[in-house]
């Protein structure tokens, strides 16, 4: 099957738009509530990006700055709070996107959305997948990210390439959440559990259909 072709199946399986409804938590491990859940969730917005490669679609991942005050050193998609002038998530989550690692939203062509995800954190995440074709390297902006990758898409389709890890949050409450190996970098929690989703929306019938 061509690259084309596949991107054109995954996004038949994505929402054509945000829904404003929250996911049906398939992807979590352990369906703890959020800290704070008494509070109004955090609206924000990811990319969750497809970089086309000659090798095949890469799918791009930060780390987060060490200096940050919230989720320091962590690896996430691009993204952040959708800020009152973006107006919608797509334009937050490219906007963020060109803060942290120079990506041009002419570069993005939004093929789709998974459900918002709420996070342990209490942050209400639209997930934004789009294909990236970039004209131009991607720098990272030093305040904000400390390095990015990439991971082949087809290294996010079997499952054997996830795992279940505990840890405790900041209530003291343990919970579990899934994790992702990829070369020296783990990739978990956020970031896991919406790639995760995005393996279970799109990327699970195409395993299926070469079984």
């Amino acid at each position: 099957m061509s690259e084309t072709a596949l991107i054109s199946r995954l996004a038949s399986r994505l929402l054509e738009r945000p829904s404003g409804e929250r996911d049906i938590g398939c992807h979590k491990v352990d369906g703890m509530p959020p800290l704070n859940g008494h509070r109004t969730p955090t609206p924000s917005a990811v990319l969750i990006g497809l970089v086309e490669r000659d090798i095949g679609s890469q799918v791009l991942y930060i780390q987060r700055s060490s200096n940050l005050r919230a989720h320091a050193g962590q690896i996430a998609f691009p993204g952040g709070k959708i800020d009152p002038e973006d107006g919608n998530a797509t334009v937050a989550a490219l906007r963020e996107a060109h803060e942290e690692v120079d990506l041009h939203a002419s570069d993005v062509e939004v093929i789709g959305y998974l459900p918002d995800y709420l996070s342990g954190s209490n942050y209400l995440i639209t997930p934004v997948v789009g294909i990236i074709r970039a004209k131009r390297p991607f720098t990272a902006n030093p305040d904000e990210v400390e390095s990015f990758f990439e991971v082949p898409l087809t290294h996010l389709m079997p499952d054997a390439h996830y795992s279940k890890i505990r840890f405790v949050r900041g209530d003291d409450v343990k919970r579990e959440t899934w994790r992702i190996d990829f070369e020296d970098r783990a990739i978990w929690g956020i970031t896991a559990s919406m790639t995760r989703m995005f393996r279970e929306t799109a990327l699970v019938q195409e395993l299926a259909d070469h079984e």
